[in-house]
């Protein structure tokens, strides 16, 4: 029997993810993360996302240390989300070490569930800068993990290679569309669906499904030869 463990935020990526997992694997389990993030009900929409899609089990870990050690427009409420880059040349969105715990974490999980493989919806084509969502970053992690754990471990990224127009398109694929679409929460600010429509989460997403729905078929045809 195939098993994965999906890290699952409840967020267009992450549940596009999940919807591919369920078809290709025997048994997902999906886990999420509290880290006092800033909006709560990531891990509403996520637990309830869970229970709609049929995962195996959804496990929520409670890792608030991150929340303590990383500041961040991600972990506190008094540092507005901005669009300018930070003097290092990243977003003030971004959390460091968040997906150095998270895939820790859940190659945990996996070891114990007797998972072969961990699925993670970062992308290093359309994204935000972060260091921590790039393909040599993963590569990286599977090997620590993998000699940490002494045991085969495959760290999987569906959409690493993909824009966002090919991420709706891989949701559509699976007859997904309109449930990624409304019931996801990508918004920095914390709305459900279409969000603020201003972040720069919504920004980025609400392109890449304008561009998806103007160019159907060729969007398509290229998720088909990218996948």
């Amino acid at each position: 029997m195939s098993k994965a463990v999906v890290v699952f935020s409840g967020g267009q990526d992450s549940t596009t993810c999940l919807i591919q997992a369920l078809h290709q694997y025997d048994e997902v389990h999906a886990i999420t993360f509290d880290y006092g993030q800033r909006h709560r009900e990531e891990i509403i929409t996520a637990q309830t996302l869970g229970q709609q899609l049929g995962v195996a089990s959804h496990k929520v870990l409670d890792v608030n240390v991150l929340n303590e050690l990383a500041i961040s427009a991600l972990t506190r409420d008094d540092i507005a989300v901005s669009n300018e880059l930070m003097e290092n040349g990243l977003p003030n969105t971004f959390v460091p070490g968040r997906n150095i715990l998270f895939l820790t974490l859940a190659g945990i999980y996996a070891y114990q569930l007797g998972a072969e493989a961990v699925i993670t919806g970062v992308c290093e084509t359309d994204f935000s800068g972060y260091p921590d969502c790039r393909d040599q970053f993963i590569k990286a992690m599977q090997t620590a993990l993998e000699q940490g754990m002494d045991r085969p471990l495959n760290l999987v990224t569906p959409l690493m290679w993909l824009n966002k127009a090919q991420t709706w398109a891989l949701a559509d694929k699976y007859d997904s569309l309109t449930l990624v679409r409304d019931h996801t929460l990508t918004c920095y600010n914390g709305i459900i669906g279409s969000g603020c429509g201003t972040c720069p989460a919504c920004l980025l997403r609400s392109k890449g499904l304008q561009d998806y729905l103007d160019n159907k078929s060729a969007v398509l045809a290229q998720l088909d030869a990218t996948c």
